[in-house]
């Protein structure tokens, strides 16, 4: 059983030789633990300090590509390298390292395919007030948008069985975490939630540089991933706001018409008309786009299937990869 820990970076020189410090040497269940880097584009020495303390593998970015491109390219360096089960932690040492056995020890015990750990996002002395219910609101609406019970949905400290791994795609380019939760939830991927402890702040978060930015990206991608994997449900909402209306300004029209009171009303007539008809077109978009949701799930099955034909090959050979750049 092989776990390998993944660690997006951007750089992170400073922080990073602490991050790996913290990482557990020896997990009862797994035989081999081994450490993966993503240097997305780093302008320091984030990769000489990589090398230097002795991480396993390397994929190297020239330039920025985000924090969701990187995720994903850790993923396959993983998956092509044997992994069994794959944690993906943060550089700046957020999480405690102890605590990745919290994480694998439910993939190894058969109980689930994906853990991620619950922050104490109350206690956390470095989360402002409004940074803590924004969180808690987030986590909220993608438990609602996934219909799972995670309860810290923006944690990035997780683990992933390597079957979940090959299941997983990632479309938006600013973050992994919302947008997998959504996806595995919809997939039906066995998940569930630990509590873990963190660190204190070592820097700020580069994530987003306001509240304001973090807070319309997240729902931009909670938002893209509903519509994405519930699109016939989205467009029907959407759809009955303007239908709805309609109806109602058709039917005050026809009360006033019975009345002999419906002369210039016309122009409720024709904005009733054009609103039923702008419901009814949102609904038939629902529908195609159902369809297309539909086409996207036996695509995504083939896509399953290349991935374990592909990654199984690369895993046979995993050992002559040990220490080379990915």
């Amino acid at each position: 059983m092989k776990l390998i820990i993944q660690i997006p970076c951007y750089n992170e020189a400073e922080t990073l030789e602490i991050a790996l410090n913290d990482l557990p040497k020896h997990i009862d269940g797994i035989d081999t633990i081994e450490y993966l880097i993503i240097n997305d584009g780093s302008k320091d020495n984030t990769v000489e300090v990589a090398r230097k303390w002795g991480v396993h593998y390397i994929v190297n970015f020239r330039r920025n590509k985000g924090l969701a491109y990187g995720f994903m390219a850790g993923l396959d360096a993983c998956l092509r390298n044997g992994a069994d089960i794959i944690v993906n932690t943060d550089a700046d040492n957020q999480y405690c390292g102890e605590d990745i056995e919290k994480l694998v020890r439910p993939i190894l015990e058969g109980k689930t395919d994906i853990v991620i750990g619950e922050r104490p996002i109350d206690q956390t002395a470095h989360f402002s007030p409004l940074k803590k219910k924004l969180q808690h609101f987030g986590s909220w609406v993608v438990r609602k948008a996934s219909r799972t019970s995670i309860p810290d949905a923006p944690s990035g400290f997780r683990a992933y069985s390597r079957e979940a791994a090959l299941h997983l795609n990632v479309i938006n380019e600013y973050t992994y975490t919302l947008e997998t939760i959504v996806q595995a939830g919809r997939e039906k991927i066995a998940m569930e939630s630990v509590p873990i402890r963190t660190n204190g702040e070592l820097r700020p978060s580069r994530l987003f540089n306001s509240m304001f930015g973090y807070v319309k990206k997240s729902m931009v991608t909670i938002i893209r991933a509903f519509i994405m994997y519930r699109p016939l449900k989205f467009f029907t909402v959407v759809g009955l706001v303007p239908f709805l209306c309609g109806v109602a300004l058709g039917i005050r029209y026809l009360v006033l018409f019975f009345l002999n009171n419906a002369g210039g009303h016309v122009q409720s007539l024709i904005l009733a008309c054009i609103l039923i008809l702008m419901g009814f077109m949102t609904m038939v978009i629902g529908l195609q786009a159902d369809i297309i949701a539909a086409n996207r799930k036996l695509l995504e099955d083939i896509q399953y299937h290349v991935r374990k034909m592909d990654y199984d090959s690369s895993k046979e050979n995993a050992d002559t990869n040990t220490g080379a750049d990915v």
